[in-house]
């Protein structure tokens, strides 16, 4: 037994010792990687399918002051860190596909480089070693290592969903580059994501012996799903016709169930668009009306000129989890409203992947601090949720990402609130 959080009420154990002890049957995992370019995360399902969704390079460098370390350093890319990341992380009876591990589903929340790569920061592999005519980024760099047996895509395959304007090119193509090349290679299959399907994302190992665990689809192409299980379409309702449509409230929301836990994740589902009437219409606040209470939120675009009051007020976890790769992620008005305990009185800790020390220095003082995981401070850390079957309890890890020690930083074990 360690020491209580004040903050969360969490149990605080196997601080600064031990090496990460891998994912055993029966676990639920979401592993939230760390580079400092990009978004990650890495879902092993308790029977061992595996998913990874997004798998971000941003060119971080051209952010100048506002960027933060690249972890573990710059002499990979992001895409090339997550492969080897997932490689340690793999259950040990994953199967293999051309020689490459492979993950069972690969899904981008959205068309925006920091989840997908790009094109436009990397050039095609030269040498003849890569996957030919794709771009080494993101997810074209990872499938270099790894193979992939499905992939999910807001967009597939006529991209006109909602109008063929709102897709971002450059990553649009990167991604249908890669398709086809691993159609090619490993017989990769695509599929749209179906927006209120209970079962897209199944598990494939042995779904018999864990009927408690589903993945719900919330949240597609700017449309949600509602409590009474109707689609509501927040764009063909309130937009001026012609009006711009924001690429990031097109993203794709999953909501994961493991017996009495609950997570939610969603992209960087977050636009305030121009109603009819020339005012402001918040889509997160639209999605808030549809949610329940969850033990751990991903916080939407990252921390960035997101979560209203609303959205907060509905989720209300135990636990925000953000993935950063900018000063500007996890703004101080954001971790104001997340640590508000009149939006909702249950204690919470916040795990941005990393909170840079310039922002240490800038928030000092300031009443959100004390909310935020302190091993995430300076350089950052993957953060690790482990949920045990039946899913009462469940632990947040927060690992090193200086180096690929897989060396436990800190470690919050949590009950179950429901």
């Amino acid at each position: 037994m360690g020491d209580t959080c004040t903050s969360c009420g969490a149990i605080i154990h196997s601080v600064g010792e031990g090496i990460w002890p891998g994912w055993q049957p029966g676990q639920y995992q979401a592993h939230f990687i760390h580079t400092g370019a990009g978004e990650a995360i890495f879902h092993i399902f308790p029977d061992g399918t595996t998913l990874l969704l997004d798998c971000g390079d941003h060119p971080a460098i051209t952010r100048l002051e506002l960027a933060v370390p690249i972890m573990p350093g710059p002499q990979r890319l992001a895409g090339d860190w997550i492969a080897r990341y997932i490689q340690r992380v793999l259950p040990t009876n994953a199967p293999q596909r051309n020689g490459r591990p492979l993950v069972d589903y690969m899904m981008l929340s959205h068309f925006h480089d920091d989840h997908s790569g790009t094109p436009i920061w990397q050039s095609i592999k030269a040498d003849g070693k890569g996957i030919p005519g794709c771009c080494r980024s993101g997810f074209g760099l990872a499938a270099e290592e790894l193979a992939f047996d499905t992939a999910i895509d807001r967009g597939w395959p006529d991209y006109d969903d909602p109008t063929p304007e709102i897709n971002d090119v450059a990553e649009r193509d990167h991604m249908r580059s890669l398709y086809a090349a691993l159609q090619a290679r490993d017989g990769l299959h695509v599929e749209k994501f179906r927006l209120g399907d209970h079962a897209q994302l199944a598990m494939r190992r042995n779904p018999a012996a864990f009927g408690d665990f589903s993945i719900t689809n919330i949240t597609a192409n700017g449309r949600i799903l509602c409590k009474d299980g109707h689609i509501r379409n927040l764009y063909t309702e309130r937009l001026k016709k012609g009006g711009a449509l924001n690429e990031n409230g097109m993203s794709l929301g999953i909501l994961i169930r493991y017996g009495d836990f609950t997570l939610y994740t969603a992209g960087d589902f977050s636009d305030t668009a121009l109603n009819a009437d020339g005012s402001r219409f918040q889509t997160e606040d639209a999605l808030a009306e549809e949610l329940m209470q969850v033990e751990i939120a991903k916080i939407n675009h990252h921390g960035h000129r997101s979560m209203p009051e609303k959205i907060v007020r509905a989720l209300a976890p135990q636990a925000w989890i953000a993935c950063v790769w900018d000063q500007l992620h996890t703004l101080d008005e954001v971790l104001e409203r997340l640590s508000d305990r009149a939006l909702y009185p249950d204690s919470r800790i916040h795990f941005p992947t990393v909170f840079p020390l310039e922002r240490i220095k800038q928030a000092a003082g300031k009443p959100f601090l004390a909310d935020i995981a302190p091993e995430t401070f300076v350089n950052g850390a993957h953060v690790v949720v482990t949920v045990p079957r039946g899913g009462k309890t469940y632990r947040i890890s927060c690992l090193t990402a200086e180096d690929e020690s897989m060396r436990i930083l800190g470690e919050y074990a949590f009950t179950t609130r429901s």
